[in-house]
């Protein structure tokens, strides 16, 4: 549960970003954490509810869409109440197994969210471009096989990269700059050598999330293919209005964890790293139910049907 450091002292905590000084701005910090947070959870937490309620939508496509709010919902609170607990009581302090713990879940469900995109965009690829195929392709034991493969690979790559975090010795302190766990603000406190094998680690998940990303951009490709040749207006924009969103959600969220974890230390700064881990890790949960549910009829129609 401790950390050795090579001057023999150990480390069983360590301490996080302050994003204030003063405590008018860290109470102002808690308030703004707390209206996403919540906004994560109600926005999430509607999408599940209405999906679970409403029979007509009990298919493939809301099927993985519920995974991708309860990943989303995961996400958001294993980062976000640790950094307002730590500004509403004026401390910086988080255990060494509450960190490790925190890299672990966070790259888990980060790892499967971007499988589970994956998987959403071969899913709307079907339904538009070999709809007769849908039913035989995507039933309701082949959506279970591939959500728990998004889930199973999103565990793996968690278990492989916080082992190898972990085992790495810290010589350089115990400050993290970043207000959670993150992988390559812990590397930054170990010495260069060690620090080498888990960034091949992080290159090959790159190349790996990359794949995906070709996967997700030919499959779109595919399907804007298929709407143009879609004779009324109103056809290509529905097909249109819920792709674009999601290409968009994905774009920033791959290019934001890709950039946050490759790049040189070089073009660091502490500014641009909190804008580029919120990007990834606060914003998506938050965007994800607008982007998914104003476009979608259906759900609003569910969403109505409750209140």
């Amino acid at each position: 549960q401790k950390q050795h450091m090579s001057n023999g002292t150990y480390i069983n905590q360590f301490l996080l970003m302050a994003f204030a000084d003063t405590r008018e701005l860290q109470l102002l910090h808690f308030w703004l954490f707390l209206g996403i947070y919540l906004a994560a959870l109600l926005g999430n937490g509607l999408i599940i509810t209405a999906i679970a309620r409403d029979h007509r939508l009990h298919t493939p496509m809301y099927f993985f869409l519920v995974n991708l709010s309860l990943l989303d919902l995961g996400s958001i609170s294993t980062t976000v109440p640790k950094a307002m607990a730590n500004s509403l009581w004026d401390t910086r302090a988080i255990s060494f197994l509450g960190c490790a713990l925190q890299v672990f879940v966070s790259v888990f469900l980060i790892s499967a969210e971007y499988f589970l995109l994956t998987v959403m965009s071969y899913d709307r690829y079907i339904a538009i471009c070999k709809p007769l195929h849908y039913g035989t392709l995507l039933g309701s034991r082949g959506c279970l096989y591939i959500s728990a493969i998004a889930w199973g690979s999103g565990f793996l790559n968690a278990v492989l990269h916080t082992a190898n975090t972990f085992s790495i010795p810290l010589c350089k302190g115990n400050a993290i700059d970043q207000f959670f766990c993150e992988i390559p603000k812990i590397l930054r406190l170990s010495s260069t050598n060690a620090y080498l094998r888990e960034v091949g680690l992080i290159a090959v998940t790159a190349c790996l999330l990359f794949g995906c990303f070709v996967f997700i951009v030919v499959s779109y490709v595919q399907i804007f293919k298929a709407v143009m040749r879609i004779p009324s207006q109103q056809g290509r924009h529905k097909a249109f209005s819920t792709c674009l969103p999601h290409l968009a959600v994905v774009s920033l969220f791959l290019s934001t964890v890709i950039f946050a974890h490759l790049k040189p230390p070089s073009i660091s700064s502490s500014v641009l790293d909190l804008v580029v881990s919120f990007l990834y890790s606060v914003v998506p949960p938050v965007l994800n139910p607008l982007m998914y549910s104003l476009r979608n009829k259906e759900i609003k129609e569910a969403l109505q049907k409750i209140f």
